[in-house]
């Protein structure tokens, strides 16, 4: 454990943890979406396949990193933020980190009408990786879509189960108990190694649901960061009260108004 605490974990060239996502999106019109990307400065076609390097350059060069790298960058060369690929009748993108997978969201949905593409779900690795560790050769060997679709499943029947019971609780007071039995539960449990989460379309604000993404991620990501420096004990909910501090203290909003 001594020798973790003293060795970093691998980072992205803007900064933050490496833990590889996919952004899944439906694809509804291939040749619009073709036509669209094609018109993006920030993105560069590969000649020989249905994909696209997608850089921080151009239409997306306010993306904002928190990282001191971020302030050695290079124009002439500009940093590779993801790739983009089509893939039957969907769309793709493979990002190494939680932040770039939280700015690609809401910068695609200003570019790509829903009309073209939605988002479906996001594809996403519990941990982060030392620097001599082995990587995993490609997302393919990352998600195994059929034991994502089970976590999914496991997840929404026990919440649907803490819901049932909440209806039929006899009091206020013994539906908050389950609830708080079901939340303190689900906080202590430890994060399987790779995860999916589902978007909601047509049920929210788009930007309440952008915040709602970076919450569930940066969550994932302390928790990941904080048991790689030894920090066992530190849990999805330390991870919620410390993330939700830092986006609502930071806008200096009340949120028990």
């Amino acid at each position: 454990m001594f020798d973790r605490l003293q060795k970093p974990f691998l980072t992205v060239e803007t900064g933050e943890a490496y833990q590889p996502i996919k952004l899944n999106y439906n694809l509804l019109q291939k040749d619009k979406l073709i036509e669209a990307l094609n018109k993006l400065k920030c993105l560069k076609k590969n000649p020989s396949a249905p994909s696209w390097d997608w850089f921080w350059q151009a239409e997306c060069d306010d993306l904002h990193f928190e990282s001191l790298d971020a302030f050695k960058r290079n124009p002439e060369r500009p940093i590779r933020l993801g790739t983009i690929t089509i893939r039957e009748k969907q769309l793709y993108f493979s990002l190494p980190s939680f932040k770039r997978a939280c700015l690609a969201v809401p910068f695609f949905h200003k570019l790509l009408p829903e009309e073209i593409v939605t988002p479906r779900n996001a594809d996403f690795i519990n941990k982060v990786f030392g620097l001599d560790e082995r990587l995993p050769h490609g997302f393919t060997e990352l998600f195994k879509d059929e034991e994502l679709e089970a976590i999914v499943r496991q997840r929404l029947e026990d919440y649907h189960k803490t819901q049932e019971r909440c209806e039929q609780a006899a009091t206020a007071e013994e539906a908050f108990g389950v609830l708080s039995e079901y939340t303190k539960t689900e906080a202590g449990k430890r994060l399987p190694y790779a995860e999916r989460y589902v978007f909601q379309p047509d049920t929210q604000d788009p930007d309440i649901a952008f915040l709602g993404f970076y919450i569930f991620l940066r969550g994932r990501e302390l928790v990941a960061i904080k048991r790689w420096f030894g920090d066992s004990g530190y849990s999805l909910a330390d991870a919620a009260d410390e993330t939700v501090e830092q986006v609502f203290g930071g806008m200096d909003i009340d949120i028990l108004d």
